[in-house]
């Protein structure tokens, strides 16, 4: 059980420093962005992270019920 866990630990640390190694080696490196917002190929196609849509979707003018029945009615047609 004993070298079950440090082998994993053993791991994990290998794992962690291989992450790290153009944070640790070069000067005034830094982790990559992750970030979907951030991607060149996705922002060409208009894809943003959820919380982006979510902010833009609430800052939209809400429909009235009016208008919503038109747009129904529309598709509907």
């Amino acid at each position: 059980m004993l070298y079950t866990i440090l082998f994993t630990l053993l791991i994990v640390a290998i794992c962690v420093a291989l992450l790290g190694i153009r944070m640790l080696l070069i000067k005034g490196g830094k982790f990559p962005n992750g970030h979907v917002s951030n991607n060149k190929k996705l922002r060409k196609y208009g894809v943003n992270c959820a919380q982006s849509q979510d902010r833009e979707a609430q800052h939209k003018r809400k429909f009235s019920i009016d208008e919503l029945e038109k747009a129904l009615d529309n598709r509907k047609n």
